[in-house]
């Protein structure tokens, strides 16, 4: 009979590490925030389980341990996934909470979603506008943001100097700016390919640093006037009126990942 006791808790043991998960992934699977977010959460120790500090790297049985985060219990119960393609206008911040601006995107959520803990995956700046993605699918956020991923964006630039075409392949080489590197995939003109200038043209990248557009053409001594990200993947925000934002089915989510198509 010991024995058994023994094997059972035996069993127990191993059952709950094939259930347990990362801790910042079962905090972003409860919709509190992004992967990102929440590993950035647990290094500045507001993240405890079970009473104890979370470390990155700590794993939790979802429904058996105690989560708490910034002195709130995380209780588990299973989402429902919500993924939603906003057509982002200028002025908005992409911010659960931003004391110095009232408007963020989340205010622009269908009232049907209007009680799903969303965070952006991906982001855009206040001044840019175009296609984001709200989720409260902490796996998918990930997969958007993650580097590896390489998850092709399309842009529209609009720059207050015309751009000469012998300088387009600079923007592709990229630059070191204030320490960083800085660059695109792709540069074209938008419109008649003939030109030797435009102050319109599209670009993309698979990656993406804080303004990092805007700051390499700044850099190269061209002021952007609009910004516009119009596509992800395959996923265009085509249809989307501005301010709106639509619930994505699984063939839409999908397209986020495949190669990107010029429109």
């Amino acid at each position: 009979m010991v024995l058994d006791k023994l094997e059972d808790q035996k069993h127990s043991r191993m059952s709950d590490i094939d259930q347990s998960i990362r801790v910042q992934k079962y905090l972003a699977n409860q919709g509190v925030c992004s992967r990102r977010a929440a590993e950035k959460a647990i290094e500045a120790g507001i993240v405890s389980i079970n009473g104890e500090t979370a470390k990155l790297g700590d794993r939790v049985v979802p429904g058996k341990d105690r989560v708490v985060y910034e002195g709130r219990a995380i209780r588990f119960k299973k989402p429902e996934l919500v993924t939603i393609a906003l057509n982002k206008p200028r002025g908005f911040v992409c911010s659960n909470d931003d004391p110095r601006n009232e408007r963020t995107v989340f205010d622009l959520v269908p009232a049907e979603y209007s009680k799903n803990r969303l965070f952006c995956a991906g982001r855009l700046d206040v001044d840019s506008e175009g296609l984001l993605i709200l989720t409260n699918d902490g796996d998918l956020a990930n997969q958007l943001m993650h580097p590896s991923s390489l998850v092709v964006k399309r842009y529209q630039v609009w720059l207050k100097q015309p751009y000469p075409k012998n300088k387009l392949q600079r923007l592709v080489r990229g630059i070191t700016f204030e320490g960083e590197r800085l660059k695109v995939e792709e540069a074209t003109f938008i419109g008649s390919k003939t030109k030797e200038t435009s102050t319109e043209i599209d670009v993309s990248m698979h990656h993406g640093k804080k303004r990092e557009i805007r700051r390499l053409f700044t850099a190269l001594g061209y002021d952007v006037k609009r910004l516009k990200r119009y596509q992800i993947g395959r996923y265009s925000i085509k249809g989307i009126p501005k301010g709106a934002g639509i619930s994505l089915q699984k063939s839409d989510i999908r397209k986020l990942f495949q190669q990107e198509e010029k429109l």
